[in-house]
């Protein structure tokens, strides 16, 4: 039996981040997190007044749509090995300007093609944000405070995923659907700018770092050395099935993200304030759910020291409720009936999105970036299929039972996938791997 090294014991959650340079890192990568949903979400919101304004049929708005997750997807491999190799504080700088710029480009589309170009842009620019978080948060995360990492930077996300829709709707209310694109654009630079002050790529080399919070990680995770040969053929054997597994997540995710709105707009007649009012108390479940589902998994672990059983009993668990819960959609038509079915359907799908994040880390902490990267690709296709599938089923259908149905069927396929996830750590150095600790490898 081995087991993962921990020097500074298990502090309390509290003990953990509060007053510690790592609580504020996580502070800025939540934050990070929050503003990249809410630039690649806003469109959602903005869709029926850009659908009209542009002369969009549903089709080709599944096509804008679906334009983010084509270069999100391919540059995601990529993206995290730039993370890896050239360091989050640097690619991350560079890349959240480069995202502020093409959320503004986007308040500027005329048509088709210049929104087309507009969310490629957006897509490829985000596409090494969070592969390159992965990377920073494997460098500064105690090993038992991984899946809380993932879980809390990711319901900020579902956090801008749920506040996107009034934020959103408030300035097209007062200005208009462009200038909702420019004010989160230049929101992005702003984050920039106190990220490049405050992040190191090493926690050993910032100013205000205690020998304390040092003792606390793994000398591997404080090495000067930040990029080693990557193992491709076992990384991508033991990343496989969790990227298989993150598209079947991803497939019911692109549906929340891009079609919400729409659908409670379409199907249901309501105005403006209110189809973003009931969006949101659907999403807002996905800020809860995240951050469960990472407390849950670690929780796990320091209980029974069985890392493979601590992040499947989440993913099996979420899956499978999402697919419980999402099936009153196709069955009903009561207003409130669906809208719970959607949040606890959603809640559910979110108790998976920590540990799928966590995973990559557990797998190749060294590489972090990489292995993220390549479990975020299923996600990444995932967004370029299923808004345009959606959309085209809904065309050729004329109603919404088809579209979930599809989601509902990958929900449950995922589950029964989870069910192969292995997390041993490939890429840990033996000093590292003693027994007696947290963690166990099996």
């Amino acid at each position: 039996m081995r087991t993962l090294k921990h020097p500074g014991g298990d502090p309390s959650l509290r003990e953990a981040f509060l007053g510690r340079v790592r609580g504020k890192v996580l502070l800025l990568l939540c934050l990070m997190y929050l503003i990249t949903y809410i630039d690649r979400v806003n469109i959602a919101t903005a869709a029926p007044f850009m659908q009209k304004d542009l002369g969009l049929s549903n089709t080709e708005l599944g096509l804008a749509l679906s334009a983010f997750s084509i270069p999100y997807a391919f540059f995601q491999i990529f993206g995290g090995m730039i993370g890896d190799r050239f360091g989050p504080r640097k690619v991350l700088g560079i890349v959240g300007f480069m995202w502020g710029l093409a959320t503004i480009y986007t308040g500027f589309a005329t048509g088709l093609l210049t929104l087309f170009a507009a969310r490629l842009a957006l897509g490829f620019s985000e596409g090494a944000s969070f592969p390159t978080a992965t990377h920073a948060m494997a460098k500064w995360l105690p090993e038992e405070r991984r899946a809380f990492g993932q879980g809390i930077t990711h319901s900020f996300s579902r956090l801008g995923n749920a506040i996107a829709p009034i934020f959103i709707a408030l300035l097209i209310g007062v200005w208009g659907w462009r200038e909702s694109f420019w004010v989160g654009g230049v929101v992005s630079m702003i984050w920039v700018f106190f990220w490049i002050a405050y992040y190191r790529d090493n926690p050993k080399d910032h100013p205000k770092i205690t020998p304390k919070e040092i003792d606390e990680l793994p000398s591997y995770q404080t090495s000067a050395r930040l990029h080693t040969a990557i193992p491709w053929k076992l990384l991508i054997k033991r990343i496989a099935p969790v990227t298989f597994i993150d598209f079947c997540y991803g497939w019911t995710l692109w549906v929340y993200l891009t079609w919400m709105p729409s659908f409670f707009s379409g199907h249901y007649g309501l105005d403006l304030q209110k189809f973003a009012l009931f969006t949101t108390l659907v999403l807002v479940a996905g800020v809860v759910g995240d951050t469960v589902g990472g407390l849950f998994s670690d929780h796990l672990m320091r209980r029974t020291h069985n890392l493979r059983l601590a992040r499947r009993t989440v993913l099996v668990i979420g899956l499978s409720g999402a697919f419980v819960f999402i099936l009153p959609t196709l069955f009903f038509a009561n207003l409130a009936v669906v809208t719970i079915s959607l949040a606890l359907a959603f809640f559910s799908l979110e108790l998976c999105n920590s540990v799928l994040w966590a995973i990559p880390m557990d797998i190749a902490p060294r590489h972090a970036g990489t292995a993220g990267g390549l479990m975020n690709t299923g996600f990444g296709v995932a967004g370029i299929t299923s808004p345009l599938t959606f959309g085209f089923l809904l065309d050729q259908t004329g109603n919404w039972v088809v579209p979930f149905a599809v989601s509902a069927a990958l929900l449950l396929v995922g589950a029964l996938a989870s069910l192969r996830v292995k997390p041993r750590p490939i890429d840990v150095p033996e000093a590292d791997l003693v027994d007696g600790e947290v963690g166990v490898v099996r």
